[in-house]
């Protein structure tokens, strides 16, 4: 089989690109020949012989924007000549243009830009007025791109109800969660000392953008009010963030920890005794299924994508994101009893385990390899009608 993976960056340190990464190593360990329209390729993949990387160029374009519209042009013009060379070309949302055979989506941009917490609304000047722009012309675009592929992959079940609600049939779906390293990310105990927190406390941790109110932070600080004895882990760029302020006004500087941007996460987790992540808008959101896999229990919220991994054992899903009294109780149920969020924390690593980047791309490669199965057989490939809104999984053997 012959596969083309087109997106902007192929390797790990990046979400997206650490998706499309561990797809291509499935692919080569099958033995597949694949070819990568890519602006950035781990070397691992450029120096194997299964591998033809089509660099994709978009240096010196000044904005996202405009870097998106080249790289989407360069790699359209390509696939126009070389299309039917490949049995499956694998893309991300609106990155290229014409037909596709699996067009995987982690944000769906429709949806975020009626977000109330859309950045547009935060910011009423110039700043805003482009992330307005740049959001709704991918609006239009990504749909013009799901009309054209015959696959649609989400990221979440949250992300399939958002494809359904602009318009992409139902069967046409399929959900596979992201992945997570079970080496990098796994159960252990790290030193608070070394890392610069509070021993013999209970400590939880939070992790995200806090320059801006998407990741929710406002609220976890609300409640935290109300468990007067619960620190926190803040993990999180603090230039131009609003935060640190806001937790001198509530005078929990004592009790909340600033960490900046860290490279450190396991460490962290380990040194952790839960995390909590109410976000407001996350079509996925890999920091929860890390936490999971250092076996943390695991405080979310519905508008969280990840939240389809989080059962009654392993930690608690809120109903709505900004309850402040619903937070508070979970924190407080947590804060207070150690015996559970171990409980919690070996089921959490559990079911972790059966999500990890090689099961994720197996399930990948395995939809690529019956799309090229049916595209032999049939003039007019389809998948067998049916639902689609399950997280797909195969088992392995093998783990990262």
């Amino acid at each position: 089989m012959k596969i083309c993976i087109v997106t902007h960056k192929i390797k790990k340190g990046d979400g997206q690109g650490r998706v499309n990464y561990e797809v291509a190593l499935e692919a080569i360990r099958r033995g597949y020949h694949l070819t990568l329209l890519a602006s950035e390729v781990a070397p691992e993949l450029k120096e194997n012989s299964l591998v033809n990387w089509i660099p994709i160029s978009i240096d010196g374009y000044p904005t996202e924007f405009l870097r998106n519209i080249i790289f989407a042009q360069k790699s359209g013009n390509w696939l126009n000549k070389y299309r039917h060379k490949f049995d499956v070309i694998k893309v991300n949302g609106a990155i290229t243009r014409g037909a596709t055979d699996v067009n995987a989506v982690h944000f769906v941009h429709s949806s975020w830009w009626k977000s109330p917490v859309h950045i547009s609304r935060e910011h009423k000047n110039l700043y805003g007025l482009y992330q307005w722009l740049y959001t709704a012309i991918n609006s239009y675009w990504e749909k013009r791109a799901f009309s054209q592929t015959k696959v649609v992959v989400a990221v979440s079940n949250r992300v399939a109800n958002e494809l359904v609600d602009i318009g992409v049939p139902r069967d046409k779906i399929h959900v596979i969660a992201n992945g997570v390293d079970l080496k990098e990310f796994s159960p252990g105990v790290a030193s608070r000392q070394q890392l610069g927190l509070p021993e013999n406390v209970t400590l939880a941790m939070f992790a995200g953008d806090i320059r801006i109110s998407r990741k929710n932070l406002d609220t976890v600080l609300h409640a935290l009010v109300k468990v007067p004895d619960l620190h926190l882990a803040v993990v999180g760029e603090t230039k131009d963030s609003p935060y640190p302020q806001k937790v001198e006004k509530l005078k929990l500087s004592d009790r909340v920890h600033f960490l900046g941007y860290r490279r450190d996460m396991p460490k962290l987790h380990q040194a952790s005794d839960f995390f909590v992540f109410p976000s407001r808008y996350e079509p996925f959101g890999l920091v929860v299924i890390e936490a999971m896999a250092c076996g943390l229990p695991v405080i979310t919220a519905r508008t969280t994508g990840a939240a389809d991994l989080i059962t009654p054992a392993c930690g608690i899903v809120l109903p709505e994101c900004d309850d402040v009294d619903a937070l508070a109780d979970a924190l407080k149920l947590l804060n207070g009893d150690r015996t559970l969020r171990q409980q919690m924390g070996k089921v959490a690593r559990t079911i972790s385990e059966q999500h990890s980047w090689i099961n994720m791309a197996q399930t990948y490669i395995n939809l690529f390899e019956e799309l090229s199965k049916n595209e032999e057989h049939s003039s007019h490939p389809h998948l067998s009608p049916s639902s689609r809104f399950i997280t797909l999984s195969v088992s392995s053997t093998s783990s990262n």
